[in-house]
């Protein structure tokens, strides 16, 4: 029987091993860069956002609070005028990047710990490399890459950017599997 203190070294070396991949693929490769676009004019958004005083949180423009409304013609037709669009909005001031490099890890740590748990649950002690990879890196991909697809589907997110986080999702489920499958208790 494979315990979850057998594996705790795999999940916090496949979290550690994430988090550095992360950095790699969004802030050294130019694989991320395009996926954000400016305003052709800025200042004037950021004036336009700021005279509503809206707090962080995220926003849907037309706002139709109940179902019924999307038969209403005026509803229709902010529709079809647009600009139809989701805007995320956070607290004023830099990032917080030691604060989300924390957050980053724990995340990392989180799936790592859940695929541990099935896998100890689906995997005998000394099972074959291969096969751990296999079962982990399935899960991995499933926890990592799934989840993205969605934002394309219904909040219009563009399929470029939605495809390079689902490799992102790829590469941290080969790196989790790589780790559990060599740290698999024998």
């Amino acid at each position: 029987m494979v315990t979850l203190g057998s594996l705790l070294l795999p999940v916090l070396l496949a979290a550690a091993i994430c988090l550095v991949a992360g950095f790699v693929l969004w802030m050294v490769l130019p694989l991320h860069k395009g996926d954000f676009r400016p305003f052709a004019d800025e200042a004037a958004v950021a004036d336009a956002v700021r005279r509503q005083n809206l707090p962080p949180g995220q926003y849907i423009m037309p706002y139709c609070a109940d179902p019924k409304q999307m038969k209403d013609p005026a509803m229709q037709a902010r529709y079809a005028q647009g600009p139809v669009g989701y805007l995320v909005l956070g607290r004023p001031g830099q990032p917080a990047i030691g604060k989300n490099l924390v957050l980053t890890y724990l995340y990392h740590a989180v799936v790592s710990f859940f695929i541990a748990y099935i896998a100890a649950h689906s995997l005998e002690s000394g099972t074959p490399y291969l096969q751990v990879f296999r079962v982990t890196g399935t899960i991995a991909f499933l926890a990592y890459a799934a989840a993205v697809i969605p934002s394309g589907i219904w909040y219009g997110r563009p399929w470029g950017p939605v495809w390079r986080e689902v490799f992102d999702g790829l590469v941290y489920a080969l790196l989790t599997a790589g780790v559990f499958g060599w740290l698999w208790p024998r």
